[in-house]
Order: C-alpha cells, then structure tokens, then sequence
C-alpha cells in the first residue's frame, strides 16, 4: 500500500477522503476530534503544493441534501485548525464544487459538501455507485484514503473511487493500520480486552474472533445484561438481547475450554429508568449485586466493586483494547465506570488503544488527555471488523 510519500502532488489536485463525521448540535461542534485527526494530512498535502478537495459524510441522510447535516459548520473548525481559511463548495459534484476546485492554487483547500447528500455514495448498485465516483474522478488527480472510520464501507468515495485514480493511504490510515497489527500480530501479554456498548450483537463477531487471541476479556455496558441472564441471574428491566443468550453460553463455554479469563461485572448501578440526559437531573442510582437486580430497576453502570476489580483486571496486561462505554456515561450519575477504564489504562504502563466510537467520544468529555493513551482511534466499527478477520473494502481499494 503506497502512502502519500510515494506520490508527487505539487501543482495537482489531489482528493482526501476524510472522516469528519462529528456530532453536532445545531452548528455547533460538540466534539472535534475527527477533524483534528484529519488535520496532519491536509496540512502535509497543501505544505507540499497540493491543491487539495476535502470529502466526507456526516450522519445519515437518505441521498438528499439535508440542512441539519451539513458540512459547513466542519469547513469552519477545519479552517480553524489549519490556520488558513477552507474553501466550502455547496454541493458534491455540482457548480459549486467544480467552481470551488476549478479555484484552487497551491496549498489550497476546499471542503465538498456531505457526499451523502448524493444517492450514489451509498448505493448498493455498483452503476450507481459507479457514476457518482466517475463524477467525484474529475475533480481531481489523485487520490488519498485517509477516513479510517469508513474504511469498512463499500461507498463510491471509499471503494470505487481509488479504482478512477492514482491512490496512496493517508497518514491517519498508515497509523490507525500500524496500530491494528499490534493487536493482531506478534501481541504483547497479557493481552486484555475490554467491550461495552449497548448490543451484544455488535460485538458477537470481534468477540469470536478474539477468544483465540485474547488472555483476558472484560464485559461492561448495556450488553452485560445479556451475558448475566444467560448466566441465570436477573436483571430486572436491564437492556437485553434475548435471541443472543444461547450465543453468549457458547462463548463463555469456549472461553472457559481456551482458558481466557473471562470478566463479568460483580455489582452494578441501578436505577428506575434511562437517565434524562437531556436535564441531566438526579437519578439517584443504586448499587446492587450484579446477580440479584431488582426486577423494577435497570442496570446503568457497573459497580465500584467492579470497578476496583477491572482496574485490577487491567493493571498487569501488556496490550489493551478497549471498546464501547461501561455505563451511560454521558450522565454524571453512571460515567464512574467508564472513568474507571479510563484512569486504568491511563495508569497502565501497557500498549493501550481506545477503539473509536462512544470510547474515544467518553475519553474527550470526560476530561482524559488524549496523549496519556497509547492509540485513540478514528473508527470503532472499522477498528472492530479489522478484529474481526475481515476484508475492509476501503483498505482493499487502496492496495497496489
């Protein structure tokens, strides 16, 4: 796979592939750091001479401009970050994109509209996909992938596109992959994993995929909920995926066989129903043992015990993974135990990684330094398909 040091961009009009989706309320950002990891690439590029198109999506519009998902609030902060004001073109590959591009010098930047905002973006018809990339190759060069966090879809700017021009990984790609084979190849042990979230389901696959690899697996968040009821315990109104229990049994019988330690919450916090998270009011949470909630109540955390116990759980490994949240930790009443995971690994002296997503959104907004982790990932769904042993098409597109 080229990197864009193997490519000459001064004078050409070279394409990035970023991943700005940010969450946003209204136009304002509420967490930047997608942009921010964009940054070193664009600014590598434009330091070179390149005149560089910015693209991206941004929530989940259905294929239609949609105000609210706009990426102009993006082109702002983004300008904000490179020190030089971006260009924002309102469409993707309309008048306004070609005039923006047809605009730009050396060292230029513009930012494309949300690509999907255009139904070829993600379409499942390969001509449709097809058109919108030819469309997007005109605009430029050359191109470079650099969104990891949507390196595990197959979309026109992330798999076709490569095909239509001279391609390179971006730097954000190079590290997040150099990353990825440290948790796959040659692992430093003890290597322990943690996973929280709400589904179960999101997490079946990594979950096999890692009972070979791992010595140690650690279950917090809504999906706990599930592996204590295929336990036998009760979990009163806790979220609960039924249909995985007999899937969660067989994984813990084979985690038992392999001798990988696997580690359920001892205690967890409860409450009536889901915080307001909104208000942020009171929600008056209760700590209860992990196998006797009260069947009017819903765990929302993991407890202080287990707190103490995870910590403990994670103080000798020599890798860890981490992700999705222990509790609901955008309400101050149930961030403790994803605090704890975090102070954890910051406290660890192993090769910590964060893997995107909610994990590394609760790391910025619960105050953590970014830089006292050993890795922060742009994508969680990407970074747990990688775990998983599958092809990501966005990375396949950019092999030589």
């Amino acid at each position: 796979m080229k990197t864009i040091d193997d490519l000459q961009v001064a004078g050409k009009r070279v394409f990035v592939r970023a991943d700005l989706n940010v969450p946003l309320d209204g136009e304002t950002i509420t967490d930047d750091g997608r942009i921010r990891a964009a940054v070193p690439t664009i600014a590598k590029l434009t330091e070179s001479g390149a005149k560089v198109i910015v693209a991206s999506h941004l929530g989940r519009p259905k294929g239609a401009p949609e105000p609210r998902f706009s990426l102009a609030p993006v082109a702002r902060r983004l300008g904000e970050l490179l020190g030089n004001q971006v260009a924002f073109a309102t469409d993707t590959v309309g008048d306004s994109a070609r005039e923006a591009v047809a605009g730009l010098g050396e060292g230029d930047v513009v930012l494309l509209e949300n690509l999907r905002f255009n139904a070829g973006e993600t379409s499942k018809d390969d001509a449709e996909r097809g058109a919108f990339a030819d469309q997007l190759a005109g605009l430029a060069d050359l191109y470079v992938g650099d969104g990891f966090g949507a390196v595990h879809r197959k979309h026109a700017s992330v798999y076709d596109l490569p095909a239509r021009l001279p391609h390179a990984a971006g730097d954000l790609i190079a590290a997040e992959l150099n990353v990825l084979r440290q948790l796959t190849e040659d692992v430093k042990r003890p290597y322990a994993v943690v996973l929280g979230g709400a589904k179960v389901s999101d997490k079946l696959g990594v979950i096999d995929h890692l009972l070979e690899r791992a010595d140690r697996i650690l279950i917090g968040g809504g999906m706990a909920y599930t592996f204590l009821k295929a336990q036998g315990h009760e979990i009163g109104t806790s979220l609960l995926q039924d249909d995985q229990i007999e899937a969660v049994q067989e994984y813990l019988a084979r985690a038992k066989e392999r001798g990988v330690e696997f580690v359920l919450p001892v205690d967890v916090l409860v409450g009536p129903e889901f915080p307001d998270l909104k208000t942020k009011a009171p929600a008056h949470p209760q700590a209860v043992s992990a196998a006797q909630i009260p069947a009017d109540q819903m765990g929302l955390d993991i407890g202080p015990q287990t707190c103490e116990l995870y910590a403990s759980k994670l103080a000798d490994a020599a890798t860890v993974f981490w992700n999705g949240p222990m509790g609901v930790f955008e309400h101050p009443d149930f961030a403790e135990g994803t605090k704890a995971v975090a102070q954890a690994l910051v406290e660890s002296p192993a090769f910590t990684v964060v893997g995107g997503g909610d994990s590394a959104a609760a790391v910025r907004i619960l105050g953590f330094d970014e830089n006292a982790f050993g890795h922060i990932s742009t994508g969680g769904g990407a970074s747990l398909e990688y775990l998983e042993g599958k092809t990501l098409p966005g990375l396949a597109a950019l092999e030589d």
